[in-house]
């Protein structure tokens, strides 16, 4: 079904996957000699990266974007930053999607006050602006600005765009408000690697069973991790582009940079049907080109999958699970007792009533399922049958409403309805934990794109657990025919059969805001109450005392678990408010202790004795005396900060409140064997925090005081070798390290953050 090939390969005329050890075939084929160097640059992705780079060469990166996106959960942190900063006016396309707290149903007036924040925004600097229950963020993006060759992006995660020809990228807050100030989104020439099609999906295998089954293959082992993945091959051609894009939205979890596809015919009829012909255009790798590994995969031996919690890379066939129902569920349990830390109860193996699972919530939602050709396919697999009423319900989100529009005009709607499911507006409410929570101790099967702990709305630390096992709309419509129990839909035979779909536009026409290029500087910004500047953070001092006051050893650390989704979302818009929610889900005495050392920061900043708040300090700093070169150190001259250590912490999203909640309560730096993706380490260093690394166990425990001196000259250096010392009985020396920072990074950390960094100039 899938294999991945070690090192390198040349994919010749875009059909023959040629290892690198066998380079000689390459001449055998095409008369030329294969030459890696040159053959990396035949890749779609680097013709398209080498377009919006502005330095000189192509091995450090400096882009700019066609357009960027973002929703109402980041964009008033954005706006209010870039802001700061000193942004007049947004100087590429900005769409601001209202798809994250739709419902303004927490919180009172504060989730519809961002709403109106972002309107006025669109209207003073000349944004584009999408009301609530119009599209999710990525739908939209797909129908209205991705193109072939474009780079878009995006402050969430999912922003992805490859099967339409565009590299897009999710990124924190940070990396938006660099585009709005006519900066570059600065990043090292990434590695590249085939994702090799053939065949062709099996009716009733659906897009999140081909993305599930890749998902599986590459993220534990990091195959693409922070790499570009670019799907070639013939089986690109067997599937439509409205399936390609349930495919591509995927490519998140797998830790990946971004995507690209092959484009072709079909590529640009979905265009076409937009009416955005002129933005298609062929592309295709060279007839030689050098990836840096290859993950073939044969469409057609893809069977429906499920990602059991809590990861989307807890793979298997339904079939699999099936047949190994008390053991792998056991399993899930011994995890859910973990991640509870025993407070919350949650069980699975008392849903197997006679050797088959009983689940008993189904959504299809969001921009992976909510799909029109999802949506249909499981209109079909219900059409005549009935969703029992008893425990189980079905819930389903077309992803926008020009979707929503052509299901209605099918039918499709009213078929489901009758089944008994409910049908709701575009929301990503369920993909992140707003939006159909299930009950406690429950399991809900679903087609949207993460699956971590408490992602569904749970929360353990109150008694309340549930979780989310992911699967594709085909196997939950089969489910949901089946009374709840558990169904691969292989099991129906009334699949492929999808009328073709009909975009119209009236809907955006009458509702959504074009603003691009008609900013108008007069026009204030609309204010709500919970909408709050942030906090002033002090440029980094020449040495540094920091307190651990978390260590997480979990193998992964999410961001949800940094900063839970859900209804805290509500409080995005307050710095202050929202970081009293910090690992509140994963460490709940966090915020205590680094409000405590906060406090202590903020009375050397203020010119008093930090001592007198904490008298350890003056203890502290007689064994930081013993240490050679620091006799004369003096506590008034040293940065107080807090400090969280995690073995990989940042999978997950891409919002920025995963390190900015952090920062305005006093932390000063993360501690990690290695960051799960790029864009959490890029927030850490966005906001002023240090990224540092270390390859030994951690000795320091929750408490103990960490003192690096030197630290603004030591970035002026190779950052390979940094002491550092645990102030125990006896004074400690361990090394630490930080990986490569552009000297932008490097300076937007001795700012104190990219507010004072943009000030500053």
């Amino acid at each position: 079904m899938i294999s991945l090939y070690e090192g390198g390969v040349y994919l010749v005329n875009g059909q023959e996957v040629i290892p690198e050890a066998e380079a000689a075939k390459v001449k055998a084929l095409t008369g030329r000699d294969a030459d890696p160097k040159e053959a990396k640059k035949g890749t779609i992705a680097y013709s398209i990266l080498k377009k919006h780079n502005t330095a000189e060469g192509m091995g450090h990166l400096k882009l700019r974007f066609d357009a960027m996106a973002s929703h109402d959960i980041t964009f008033v942190g954005i706006v209010q930053t870039a802001k700061a900063s000193g942004m007049e006016k947004f100087p590429i396309p900005y769409v601001l999607t209202n798809c994250h707290n739709t419902l303004c149903a927490v919180g009172g007036t504060i989730n519809e006050d961002d709403h109106m924040f972002g309107l006025s925004a669109a209207k003073k600097y000349g944004g584009i602006y999408v009301p609530p229950h119009i599209a999710v963020i990525h739908q939209y993006m797909r129908e209205m600005m991705a193109g072939c060759g474009k780079m878009i992006l995006g402050s969430d995660s999912h922003t992805r765009y490859g099967a339409l020809g565009t590299m897009a990228v999710g990124e924190g807050g940070g990396e938006l408000v660099k585009q709005l100030l006519q900066d570059t989104y600065d990043v090292a020439y990434p590695g590249v690697v085939a994702i090799y099609l053939t065949g062709k999906p099996a009716p009733g295998v659906g897009p999140q069973d081909i993305a599930l089954a890749i998902i599986g293959a590459v993220f534990k082992n990091g195959y693409v991790k922070n790499k570009v993945m670019e799907f070639v091959g013939p089986g690109v051609s067997s599937m439509s582009t409205d399936y390609r894009n349930g495919v591509d939205v995927m490519t998140t979890e797998t830790t990946c940079l971004s995507s690209i596809w092959r484009t072709d015919e079909d590529t640009e009829s979905f265009l076409a049907l937009h009416g955005r012909r002129e933005d298609y255009r062929r592309l295709d790798p060279a007839d030689i080109a050098y990836y840096d590994g290859c993950v073939q995969v044969d469409l057609s031996a893809v069977k429906p999958m499920i990602a059991i919690p809590f990861h989307p890379s807890n793979t298997f066939t339904i079939d699999e699970l099936n047949a190994n129902l008390e053991d792998i569920l056991g399993q899930v349990e011994k995890e859910a007792e973990r991640i509870s830390g025993a407070k919350a109860s949650f069980t699975l193996r008392d849903k197997i009533k006679d050797k088959k699972l009983m689940v008993q919530q189904g959504i299809i939602a969001g921009c992976a399922g909510g799909n029109y050709t999802n949506v249909i396919e499981a209109a079909h697999a219900l059409k005549g049958r009935s969703c029992g009423y008893d425990e189980f319900s079905l819930a389903v989100y077309p992803s926008s409403q020009p979707v929503f529009m052509d299901l209605v005009k099918k039918g499709a709607v009213s078929v489901l309805m009758e089944a008994g499911a409910i049908i709701r507006t575009a929301f990503c409410g369920p993909c992140f934990g707003a939006g159909d929570t299930p009950c406690n101790n429950g399991l809900s099967i679903r087609h949207t794109t993460r699956n971590f702990p408490n992602r569904e709305g749970s929360k353990p630390g109150n008694g309340q657990m549930a979780a989310v096992a992911l699967m594709d709309a085909r196997s939950i419509a089969a489910t949901a025919a089946n009374g709840g129990v558990l169904t691969s839909a292989l099991d129906l035979d009334c699949w492929d059969n999808v009328p073709a779909y009909e975009f119209d536009s009236t809907s955006y026409d009458r509702r959504v805001y074009q603003g691009f290029g008609k900013g108008d500087s007069g026009k204030d910004l609309i204010y709500g109450p919970n909408i709050k500047d942030w906090p002033s953070m002090s440029p980094l001092a020449d040495n540094i005392l920091l307190k651990v006051c978390s260590k997480i050893m979990d193998p992964v650390t999410t961001t949800d678990e940094l900063i839970p989704s859900g209804e805290t979302s509500s409080y995005r818009s307050n710095p202050l408010g929202l970081a009293e929610f910090t690992l509140s889900r994963r460490d709940p005495e966090y915020v205590g202790r680094t409000k405590e050392v906060d406090r202590l920061e903020k009375a050397r900043m203020d010119g008093e004795d930090p001592s007198a708040l904490a008298p350890e300090l003056t203890s502290l700093f007689a064994k930081i005396r013993t240490i050679p070169g620091q006799a004369n150190v003096e506590l008034m001259a040293t940065e107080i900060g807090s400090m969280i250590y995690a073995v990989k912490p940042g999978d997950g999203s891409a919002r920025e409140q995963a390190a900015s909640c952090q920062r305005v309560i006093g932390g000063l730096a993360n501690i990690v064997k290695e960051y799960a993706t790029k864009r959490y380490r890029s927030n850490v260093m966005n906001w002023g925090m240090l990224p540092f690394q270390m390859k030994a166990e951690p000795t320091f425990a929750v408490g103990d005081y960490l003192y690096i001196p030197g630290i603004r000259k030591l970035l002026d250096g190779d950052l390979k070798e940094i002491k550092a010392y645990v102030l125990k009985d006896i004074v400690e020396e361990i090394t630490l390290f930080i990986a490569d920072m552009t000297p932008e990074e490097r300076e937007i950390v001795k700012a104190g953050c990219l507010i004072n960094y943009n000030r500053n100039r």
